[in-house]
């Protein structure tokens, strides 16, 4: 697997909205795709229009099982970036 940086911008309204589809990522990803995807760390970012957007770190064997992930979960992936080193 090759580690990735998902940036998710204005993705939620609320906290609670959040909170809600990181549970329904971790269901996905240790239940559905635990093969191809794992979910590493995430920082919250607050953007200007008072919503909030991620950027998360991935462990994913490619970059469309991720977008595959963000799919089933009812997430986007605005970008995903591949770490060099």
């Amino acid at each position: 697997m090759k580690t990735y940086v998902t940036l998710r911008r204005s993705g939620w309204r609320s906290g609670e909205e959040l909170e809600a589809a990181a549970a329904r990522s971790k269901q996905v990803g240790d239940e559905e795709m635990a093969d191809d995807i794992r979910w590493i760390r995430s920082y919250v970012i607050a953007e200007d229009d008072g919503t909030l957007g991620t950027v998360c770190i991935y462990q994913a064997t490619s970059p469309e099982k991720i977008r595959e992930h963000a799919d089933r979960v009812g997430m986007k992936a605005d970008v995903i970036v591949e770490v060099a080193d």
